[in-house]
């Protein structure tokens, strides 16, 4: 069964997704989906949950105020839902990315008297921080709340979301320029590690959340894309650091 409840004091794409990951954690709901235009939310949910279990779930952010507009309707059948798309579809903008990435570290690999792997990898490693923190940096607030939600550093220190967007940044750029490589990489590791740490208690757990990997630009479940994706910094910074010393 499906809800409609009507939310104030949503005012930008980081509200919306904070809206929804919180009420997403909630046992029994199945999915939520949120018209940030209509200030409106689609409940589905296992069974019924009272509207007061929905409001206490955002009572830590009291702008946000939820209260029922409709009543129940029968959900749409999945086959007929807009929404439920393929694991290529949902991931699609991710994909696209890294297959770029992998391009361009593997075009820049190639030298004259062979292919050079170490290159290729820091050439990678730049264009994944570089592109991961210019859609970060599109809506930092955004990200900022949704990386909140599941980063074992942001949970406790909100200010940590903004700054990793602009320590991906800065990381981006110092593999650019091939600078203090053995500083920068013990830096990546680090932080990937921690990034880490957070996604998978989210996964394991369960946890239906939007993964921030690309900010609030797009709406990417957390999973275990998201998982390969810190690992495989994690792995490149740890083989550049054993080549290094």
């Amino acid at each position: 069964m499906t809800h409609t409840y009507q939310i104030t004091g949503m005012t930008c794409g980081g509200c919306q997704n904070k809206v929804q990951t919180l009420l997403s954690q909630l046992k029994d709901v199945q999915k939520v989906d949120i018209s940030l235009a209509e200030g409106t939310a689609d409940i589905t949910m296992a069974q019924h949950i009272p509207t007061a279990a929905l409001q206490d779930a955002l009572k830590d952010y009291p702008k946000y105020q939820l209260s029922e507009v409709q009543n129940t309707h029968q959900a749409m059948p999945m086959d007929m839902d807009g929404e439920n798309h393929s694991w290529l579809a949902t991931y699609k903008p991710i994909l696209l990315i890294f297959a770029y990435i992998l391009t361009i570290a593997i075009i820049a690999g190639y030298m004259e008297h062979g292919f050079m792997t170490m290159t290729a990898m820091r050439v990678f490693m730049s264009g994944f921080f570089l592109t991961f923190s210019f859609f970060k940096l599109l809506n930092l607030q955004g990200f900022a709340d949704s990386y909140s939600m599941y980063d074992i550093v942001a949970k406790r220190f909100r200010a940590w979301g903004y700054i990793y967007a602009f320590v991906e940044l800065g990381l981006g750029l110092a593999f650019a320029l091939d600078i203090l490589p053995l500083a920068v990489n013990v830096v990546t590791f680090v932080v990937m590690t921690m990034s880490l740490i957070g996604v998978l208690q989210s996964v394991l757990n369960k946890r239906k959340i939007q993964c921030a990997c690309l900010g609030a630009v797009f709406n990417l479940p957390m999973s275990t894309v998201t998982i390969v994706e810190d690992a495989l910094m994690i792995v490149m910074s740890g083989v550049t650091l054993v080549t290094l010393l």
